[in-house]
């Protein structure tokens, strides 16, 4: 029986302060090597992984993602955040899954592709963070423009992304699993 794949996701936390210090190319590979071995529907493998470490594009995704960000909190009736907020919170590798919308599972298989990708991070000792509305930001034309701007055609969803790299500090520990979370039919 293997343990530690177990204890792997059970260790593993979302981090949101990161060092600067740019992970090794061969430890992001395994981490996106990892993203493609999750299940996808019927084996299609809709998603696409672009591993971003260009820190101009991962600084102008950044903004992007902040602005759409405010303008959802807006609309919600909340304060807008902070003033130059990196919703990245500083990791320097942005792991972006997208999906083929015309395979029907697209949406659960990116998020299959999202989860591997980060208990394989935590597996590698790097630290990660899903970060929501690359569906926002790839369906404007911005983002269309730069999917083009990368040589990715098709019809392709922004599913989200992955922060990685360096914990700037430590990492909380997990909140207890709630109680009533299986619950059995025997």
């Amino acid at each position: 029986m293997n343990t530690q794949a177990l204890e792997n996701m059970k260790a593993r936390r979302s981090c949101r302060a990161f060092l600067p210090d740019m992970p090794s190319k061969e430890l992001v590979a395994k981490v996106c090597e990892a993203g493609t071995w999750a299940p996808t529907g019927h084996g299609k493998q809709s998603p696409l992984i672009v591993a971003i470490t260009r820190k101009e594009l991962r600084d102008r995704l950044s903004a992007m993602n902040a602005k759409i960000w405010n303008m959802l909190k807006v609309q919600r009736g909340e304060n807008p955040g902070p003033e130059g907020f990196d919703p990245f919170y500083g990791a320097p590798v942005v792991l972006l899954v997208l999906a083929n919308r015309k395979v029907p599972t697209y949406l659960y298989d990116g998020c299959a592709v999202i989860t591997n990708l980060a208990n394989a991070a935590h597996a590698v000792g790097l630290a990660s963070c899903w970060i929501h509305r690359a569906k926002e930001e790839f369906d404007s034309e911005e983002g269309k423009a730069i999917l083009r701007d990368l040589g990715i055609e098709g019809d392709y969803e922004g599913i989200d992304h992955l922060v990685l790299g360096y914990p700037a500090k430590t990492i909380p520990s997990p909140l207890p699993r709630k109680a009533d979370y299986i619950r059995w039919v025997e």
